[in-house]
């Protein structure tokens, strides 16, 4: 099969990477609207041809890894592809997405999410291991073809990744908690340290805490950006959930309850006991 891939940037061009090692993969092809991506793209053998977006069409899958509010301008573009060509994006939401879908594509679509990543983007970003062994999430599965469906599954464990199947509404509630929530604060993070007068000073002290904090807030804001609109409802609960533990906890502080803080603190030590 021709895989086409659209978006060449670390999600897309880590796929390829992956891909390319399945015996169902006969050729990949992209295309990225930046033009500097699909030279360096094509440099670095991440993908075999660089096409025009027409071209892409033909493809027997085609990937979408590119911004989510891409994704959906892009389905509209993608009406007139064959009724069994497989079209499977990425992107960090599902619900918009899955309901911006046009009827006549719905069953050539499947939506899923690889929760992997990292603060870098672009081509030179893309890596062989990104995929192997982290979860991606099916949503709605029930509603893409059967092809569809199974060249998904084979594709996606192909790559030794672990499914995982929910709604999109599920989807989008989870991962603001556990994705979205944390990018947000990341960023929030980094500007407070910027704002205050003393910034340099501070920074200079920056050690392995700070710089784990504060390392989403290297990731791409217009990527982000979309993601964040996309999933405001959700992400405004999670942030309220955030700002509850964060007040209870400067409460403490202020009162100087220590052995109440000590006990929260210690709640908090469980969490990597159950993500082990």
């Amino acid at each position: 099969m021709t895989v086409g891939i659209i978006g060449l940037g670390l999600m897309g061009g880590s796929f390829a990477i992956a891909i390319k090692k399945l015996s169902m993969i006969k050729s990949i092809i992209g295309f990225d609207q930046n033009k500097k991506h699909e030279k360096e793209a094509l440099s670095l053998n991440l993908v075999d041809k660089i096409v025009s977006f027409s071209d892409i069409k033909n493809a027997d899958i085609i990937i979408l890894a590119i911004p989510v509010d891409g994704i959906i301008a892009c389905l509209k573009n993608l009406q007139d592809v064959s009724k069994t060509t497989t079209i499977i994006d990425l992107g960090s939401t599902k619900e918009k997405i899955v309901s911006s879908i046009p009827p006549s594509l719905r069953l050539n679509v499947v939506a899923s999410h690889p929760m992997t990543g990292t603060e870098k983007f672009g081509p030179s970003a893309a890596f062989d291991d990104l995929y192997k062994e982290k979860v991606v999430v099916l949503c709605d599965l029930e509603s893409s073809g059967d092809h569809q469906q199974e060249i998904a599954v084979r594709m996606f464990s192909g790559i030794h990744m672990k499914l995982v199947y929910m709604k999109a509404h599920e989807h989008d509630l989870h991962v603001a908690f556990i994705s979205h929530m944390p990018h947000l604060i990341s960023y929030s993070l980094a500007n407070a340290v910027l704002q205050h007068e003393e910034h340099e000073n501070i920074l200079n002290l920056a050690a392995g805490g700070f710089r784990s904090m504060s390392r989403l807030a290297k990731s791409s804001p217009n990527m982000w950006g979309d993601i964040f609109r996309q999933n405001k409802t959700h992400l405004l609960d999670s942030l309220s959930y955030f700002e509850k533990e964060l007040a209870l906890m400067k409460k403490m502080v202020q009162d100087e309850k220590w052995d109440d803080l000590d006990n929260k603190m210690k709640d908090a030590n469980s969490l990597h006991d159950i993500l082990k």
